[in-house]
């Protein structure tokens, strides 16, 4: 006696999602250049130093340097991620959202790094 077995269904393609998170992914990149833009202003933040207030140049620095690239990772990481939950057709349109989300977030770390090298005198 051989017993047949029946090959797992596949999943279907969600056409939504996929259009959806492709759209989510280009707003997503179009966000990073925009974040990536408003870093350099970042440099401004220095203007007033010597004159009216003390800083730590190399805190700007790094500041600077955190706002220009963690939002370009998180954009990476998020990228990746979504590209491989549509090829295992699950859901993946949130994958963008919350890119975007951590994105901002890593450009106001940066800017916060930034604002703290400038101490009023």
């Amino acid at each position: 006696m051989s017993e047949v077995v029946a090959a797992p269904a596949k999943r279907p393609v969600i056409v939504w999602d996929l259009v959806l998170t492709i759209v989510l992914l280009v707003v997503m990149a179009g966000l990073a250049f925009v974040l990536l833009f408003f870093s350099f202003f970042l440099a401004f933040a220095g203007d007033s130093c010597g004159a009216s207030s003390v800083c730590d140049v190399d805190r700007i620095g790094t500041g600077m340097l955190v706002a220009m690239i963690l939002p370009i990772v998180v954009a990476v990481l998020a990228l990746v991620a979504a590209v491989v939950v549509l090829v295992v057709k699950r859901l993946a349109f949130w994958i963008p959202l919350v890119g975007m989300v951590l994105m901002v977030g890593a450009f106001a770390l940066g800017a916060a790094i930034t604002a703290s090298g400038v101490q009023p005198a």
